[in-house]
């Protein structure tokens, strides 16, 4: 069984986190927030991002290793677009034993239109 992560819904219950629950974390101290992964492509990551992200294109993270599967004790997100490749992404890392690992439902598409309107919409 999971041990809960303070900000992140239970596991054993949802593969999503909500971009307001994302926001919520900018009052923490960044090394008490969970690790935020952008899994778009690097043309993607040009137009806008999240502040605070990792880079990891979904299709590097089979190589990417230990640098995706290690420093997750405050829990792992993954985003991209609209959120279907940060559930593949979310979904391997769970497979690689990242217990506290989700997707941001809506991705930074609905970043943009729930929380901050100055992110480009693409």
């Amino acid at each position: 069984m999971n041990t809960p992560i303070p900000f992140l819904p239970n596991s054993e219950k949802t593969l999503e986190i909500t971009p307001a629950e994302v926001a919520a974390w900018g009052s923490l101290p960044p090394e008490q927030r969970p690790r935020l992964i952008d899994c778009r492509e690097a043309d993607e990551l040009a137009i806008c991002q999240i502040a605070g992200n990792e880079w990891f294109p979904l299709g590097t993270f089979p190589e990417a290793g230990e640098r995706l599967t290690t420093d997750n004790a405050h829990g792992v997100v993954v985003y991209c677009h609209h959120g279907m490749r940060s559930q593949r992404g979310a979904l391997f890392l769970r497979a690689q034993g990242v217990e506290n690992a989700f997707s941001m439902s809506g991705g930074i598409d609905a970043w943009s239109r729930l929380i901050d309107p100055e992110t480009p919409r693409y």
